[in-house]
């Protein structure tokens, strides 16, 4: 299972982002798989407790007590319910109880998720900030799930040799190694002559046989594989030499966004490799801004341009919307009125009063077939925070 996040901000190897932990298994990227069971339909009542978080700071040592009481606040909302048999109250309570138990409170990030029903329980750490709220339904609440996934970019590194390919799963601050689809590769036994690699090392001669020419096309094969089911941004690592003849092995890796040219990286360790592609990663992240405000700018001129949250809001429900892009940090409550989102203080209240509006749109956006990017804090100012290119 995956999930994870970050753009624009400098790397660090020791802060987690994102994490879903469940049965003490961590990772870091939500794929369509885990999304489409989370948003199965389940035996009533399916809990989601969302609430922000701090990382450091006084206001850090109050999210335990303010965990505790959204809690209790569930509890209420359970007792409450009156066509729910005791059993099943229990039952989904004691999940909560587990999720609540396995939360570290000492890596929180900008906001905390946790889901459960009457047999299982997540725990998600999101670097996004949520409002605080318990809702019950028959399917879990995944809208600030997805909205703070697909801020945080996550992106693939294929590290290659003669002898050895790794993929890694990241995203701005976090990495950790994919050893599933077939990765790690190595070449079949039969084809590596170990005393030849034993006489010639991992040079630029290696290279040149077709043992590792054949490697390299099934390297190829299979990254075509995993970016066809969770496509995203793709970072290559390794000689020269070895770059090259990947080019030369097929058309995968062709898309590749970024290259680090550096051997010795197949094994990481994460904390390396994220280090050393950190340059390589950022220069992409710039490349991508100055693309997107270039898309923005020429659909103005063609008039398939929306800004504001009510009209990016109202051409994403039109499923109009071929790209969304939206500031980082941008947040806003809204009523909704007439089909219209009408910005309201934080504070209000009611049942037409959306906290979490702009992660509901990132949603929809994405249910939708939109491309959504976040970029850094006042790049979209002069469009009020965010904008859309539109299909027509």
């Amino acid at each position: 299972m995956d999930a994870r996040l970050g753009a624009g901000t400098r790397l660090s190897a020791r802060r987690r982002t994102f994490i879903e932990r469940r049965d003490s298994m961590d990772s870091n990227g939500l794929n369509p798989d885990v999304l489409r069971e989370l948003r199965a339909q389940r035996t009533y009542p399916a809990v989601s407790l969302t609430m922000p978080t701090h990382r450091r700071g006084p206001r850090h040592e109050q999210d335990a007590v303010r965990l505790r009481n959204l809690l209790a606040e569930a509890g209420r909302r359970l007792e409450a319910e009156p066509d729910l048999d005791k059993r099943s109250r229990a039952a989904v309570r004691g999940q909560l109880d587990k999720a609540v138990a396995e939360v570290d409170l000492r890596h929180l990030l900008d906001g905390l998720l946790l889901l459960a029903d009457a047999g299982e329980f997540r725990v998600w750490y999101l670097p996004r900030e949520v409002p605080e709220r318990v809702v019950l339904s028959d399917t879990y609440l995944t809208r600030n799930l997805v909205a703070a996934t697909a801020q945080s970019r996550p992106f693939w590194v294929l590290a290659i040799a003669a002898d050895r390919a790794t993929l890694w799963s990241g995203s701005g601050e976090s990495l950790r190694e994919h050893r599933e689809d077939g990765f790690p590769m190595t070449p079949p036994e039969e084809t590596w002559d170990v005393e030849r690699e034993e006489r010639i090392g991992d040079t630029p001669s290696t290279f040149t046989d077709e043992e590792t020419r054949r490697f390299l096309r099934s390297v190829d094969e299979a990254m075509g594989a995993v970016l066809a089911r969770r496509p995203r941004p793709l970072h290559l690592v390794g000689l020269a030499p070895a770059l090259a003849l990947l080019d030369e092995a097929g058309n995968a890796t062709h898309t590749a966004v970024g290259r680090l040219v550096k051997g010795g990286l197949t094994e990481g360790p994460a904390p390396v490799l994220l280090k050393e592609l950190q340059p390589v990663v950022e220069e992409y992240a710039r490349r991508e801004m100055a693309e997107v405000l270039t898309r923005l700018d020429d659909a103005k001129g063609r008039r398939t341009f929306a800004a504001g949250l009510d009209e990016v809001w109202e051409s994403v429900r039109e499923k109009r919307a071929d790209l969304v892009a939206l500031e980082e940090r941008y947040r806003r409550t809204v009523r909704v009125s007439d089909g219209h989102l009408i910005p309201v203080d934080e504070a209000a209240v009611g049942p037409d009063v959306r906290e979490d509006i702009v992660d509901e749109l990132v949603e929809a956006a994405l249910d939708g077939g939109a491309e959504v990017v976040f970029l850094p804090d006042d790049g979209l100012a002069a469009h009020d925070r965010i904008a859309a290119v539109l299909r027509y």
